[in-house]
């Protein structure tokens, strides 16, 4: 079968077809024909991770450590990238019960990676499930960067009215925020580069910027909720951003941002 490979750090250009073996499953896994993958921000700092400065790790910089020697340091461990899948289950072993070959089935396969192939390997108890009939594989694929969204922002409760805005609108994580955001009734306001700005506008954004263009925190409007996907902000920056009562809500953070949650905790704030 065929696979995206990379045996080396790098850009887009390390990835190259290989022919390797078509695995079999075990007793308690089904074989998946794999339909439809996603490429994420994770699978982009998994194929440079070797290059990835402190500054641009999306996490406290402790995890480092730990993330280098996971993902490999001077190569990648697993040559093959890809968390989330749609596809078709081939064949199970002789101990699955939850599932039979020719049912439609979508997972996260997370850090283990692998799943830019042709045919994959999941546990019957891993994170699989029956993919939803009125949704293609190509937009089933995308549907775990969904549920990290909903579990986030069900941590704020969004009301009719309020004003959103999301910091990195056009991801996996931020698009379907946007989605979750203006099926509650929210006021949405999407920020993104310039070739994304179409896209944006179409998943029902109220309202586009550009950052490339403009500063959302030097705009003078303010918004009940700002949610970061990737930190590219500052609690400091949007402060004046919040109305009284706002939160500043990170999908990654650094120890910085842990620190800044605990303090206004602690003072009453819900701005951090």
């Amino acid at each position: 079968m065929k696979a995206a490979i990379y045996t080396e750090y790098g850009p887009p250009a390390v990835l190259h077809l290989q022919e390797i073996p078509k695995p079999t499953p075990k007793e308690n896994e089904i074989l998946v024909r794999v339909a439809a993958t996603a490429v994420n921000y994770g699978d982009l700092v998994a194929r440079n991770f070797k290059n990835i400065s402190h500054a641009e790790f999306n996490m406290p910089t402790i995890f480092m450590f730990p993330a280098r020697f996971s993902f490999g340091w001077r190569k990648p461990k697993n040559p093959i990238l890809g968390n989330e899948f749609s596809g078709v289950v081939e064949a199970v072993g002789h101990q699955v019960t939850r599932f039979k070959p020719g049912d439609p089935v979508f997972g996260y396969r997370g850090m283990n990676m692998g799943a830019n192939v042709e045919y994959l390997c999941m546990p019957e108890t891993g994170t699989v499930a029956i993919k939803p009939a009125n949704l293609s594989h190509a937009e089933t694929a995308v549907i775990p960067g969904a549920l990290i969204a909903l579990n986030i922002l069900k941590k704020v409760n969004i009301r009719p009215g309020q004003k959103l805005l999301i910091n990195g609108a056009s991801g996996s994580i931020g698009s379907a925020a946007l989605q979750l955001a203006k099926a509650q009734g929210a006021h949405v306001t999407g920020v993104c580069g310039t070739p994304r700005l179409a896209f944006v506008q179409a998943l029902g954004a109220d309202a586009v910027i550009d950052y490339t263009k403009e500063d959302f925190t030097q705009n003078g409007k303010t918004y009940d909720l700002i949610l970061d996907v990737l930190g590219k902000s500052s609690f400091a920056r949007c402060q004046n951003s919040l109305k009284p009562g706002g939160i500043y809500l990170l999908a990654s953070f650094k120890m910085k941002a842990v620190f800044q949650m605990l303090w206004t905790s602690i003072v009453g704030d819900k701005r951090g």
